[in-house]
């Protein structure tokens, strides 16, 4: 398997893939009740940038490191998708889930990284 340093690049390339903005990586690896070593949230302007987002993500991580997520799924109406690829779970969001959920004040005990948007 990639390493998750790597996973996680490659998620953010994925997402760039498609002008997700707002990438924030949030790294557990010193938190030993984390269920992932990261996360890596992004958001999308609507719910079909959204979707379009995680399919990037999906097909990028499939033709660049040969690996599809354990689950992929999409609660709500498309204001939020994850994609568990074991160490890194990727959530994508609407601005107001994002801000609603607030998994970066939530996890705000784990060192975060904000990635600059590509525009």
């Amino acid at each position: 398997m990639t390493p998750t340093k790597d996973l996680t690049q490659l998620i953010i390339e994925g997402i760039h893939e498609r002008k997700g903005r707002g990438v924030t990586v949030i790294d557990f690896s010193d938190i030993e009740s984390a269920a992932a070593s990261c996360f890596v949230i992004a958001e999308g302007t609507s719910a079909t940038h959204t979707q379009a987002i995680a399919d990037s993500v999906y097909e990028y991580m499939l033709d660049k490191a040969g690996v599809k997520p354990y689950n992929l799924d999409c609660p709500g109406n498309g204001d939020w998708a994850i994609l568990d690829y074991g160490s890194v779970w990727v959530h994508i969001f609407l601005p107001e889930t994002r801000r609603r959920y607030n998994l970066e004040e939530l996890w705000s005990d784990a060192p975060s990284t904000n990635v600059p948007d590509l525009d």
